[in-house]
């Protein structure tokens, strides 16, 4: 009976139980029914339309006639990128400050450029290919610094070539020279060549070689759509000039920026940093050969100085020739008349004491004192 009782009572509290949760599971279904139901019956919120879709005929026949839209076009930069150059800016160790901060001053003007770090002097030209294919570059500046003193750039289309030895003078940074003109950073240039470079034939291809290196390629991601200033390569004295314009709305003058610098042609070669000889500059003069110039020119004038005080000692040290009087010297001379000497026998005139006036005191001390003696 006892256990009859107990099975008894837990199946009925098994089944209240389950019909408890029957009963909950149950009503949730229920109530969000009713929402919906309510929701469609009030209808506060009214369904959302796509973009573009086309509307209601009677709300498009509602609407007023607005004034005429205009389209804005899309902005320069969108375009595709199509030049791909990218030119490595990097230079050898035992470069000065100077340098240093023209090859910065490059970077900052060029957005298409990349750096890398410095080169070891032991190293091979040749390497430098090597460095432009793994950085993804097929354009190369590169300064080579010899003595700490003399500085050399090399221009290259790598790696097929050609490439141009430079020799790098007159160097003024754009914090060295505080011009007073400025531009976006990150714009692209205009470039202007002396008419020089169309007339001769290796003046031709450094043209193009410094088109192709110093032009922003349009759409570069890096670049901005405007053009505000101006690189001009001028010949002159057998040298190319390079300057940095600005570009001046109003009227069109131009206003220095800055880096300026001058590039002494050496070599053109066939190859990337190498390769045959196409040509060779006859009027460029190596650094040494100029300082030892200078060196004999100045030990010429030394010279010239000791030789001539050596003379002076040599004239000083010869012995005096005596010459024998001459008597037809005396022929065309005449005598002075001779004055007859006079003896003055009357003694002059005294000329009278005239007193100090300024010393007032003293002479009245003097008196004093003699009137004292004759007194005493």
């Amino acid at each position: 009976m006892y256990w009859g009782v107990a099975t008894a009572g837990s199946g009925s509290g098994s089944g209240s139980g389950a019909g408890g949760r029957a009963g909950s599971g149950a009503a949730p279904p229920k109530m969000a029914a009713a929402k919906r139901k309510g929701g469609a019956a009030a209808g506060a919120r009214p369904k959302k339309r796509a973009k573009g879709s086309p509307g209601e005929p009677e709300a498009a026949a509602d609407a007023k006639p607005g004034p005429q839209e205009y389209s804005i076009p899309a902005p320069v930069s969108q375009g595709k990128w199509k030049n791909k150059e990218r030119v490595l800016i990097f230079s050898s160790r035992g470069i000065n400050f100077r340098t240093r901060h023209l090859m910065q001053d490059l970077r900052t003007l060029m957005p298409h450029s990349k750096a890398d770090t410095k080169m070891d002097r032991k190293d091979k030209l040749f390497v430098i290919n090597e460095v432009c294919e793994m950085k993804n570059c097929n354009k190369c500046i590169f300064f080579e610094a010899k003595k700490k003193q003399d500085l050399y750039v090399w221009l290259s289309n790598t790696p097929q070539g050609p490439s141009a030895k430079f020799l790098v003078q007159n160097i003024h940074t754009l914090a060295e020279l505080k011009m007073t003109g400025n531009c976006l950073r990150g714009s692209r240039p205009l470039l202007s060549f002396d008419p020089t470079f169309d007339k001769e034939p290796h003046y031709a291809l450094l043209k193009e070689l410094f088109i192709q290196i110093f032009s922003t390629p349009q759409y570069h991601p890096k670049s901005q759509p405007f053009v505000d200033h101006v690189f001009t390569f001028t010949i002159t004295d057998n040298r190319i000039w390079f300057r940095n314009y600005q570009i001046i709305e109003e009227d069109a003058s131009l206003v220095e920026i800055g880096p300026r610098f001058v590039l002494n042609l050496i070599k053109i070669f066939q190859g990337s940093f190498g390769g045959p000889t196409l040509y060779e500059n006859p009027y460029y003069q190596s650094p040494n050969m100029h300082r030892r110039l200078i060196r004999l020119s100045m030990a010429a004038k030394f010279r010239e100085k000791h030789q001539v005080k050596e003379v002076q000692k040599l004239k000083k040290k010869e012995s005096k020739m005596l010459i024998e009087e001459d008597p037809t010297e005396v022929v065309f001379e005449i005598p002075a008349e001779e004055k007859p000497v006079e003896i003055q026998l009357v003694k002059p005139e005294s000329k009278g004491i005239v007193k100090d006036k300024r010393k007032p005191r003293k002479i009245e001390r003097k008196r004093q004192k003699k009137l004292f003696r004759t007194e005493a």
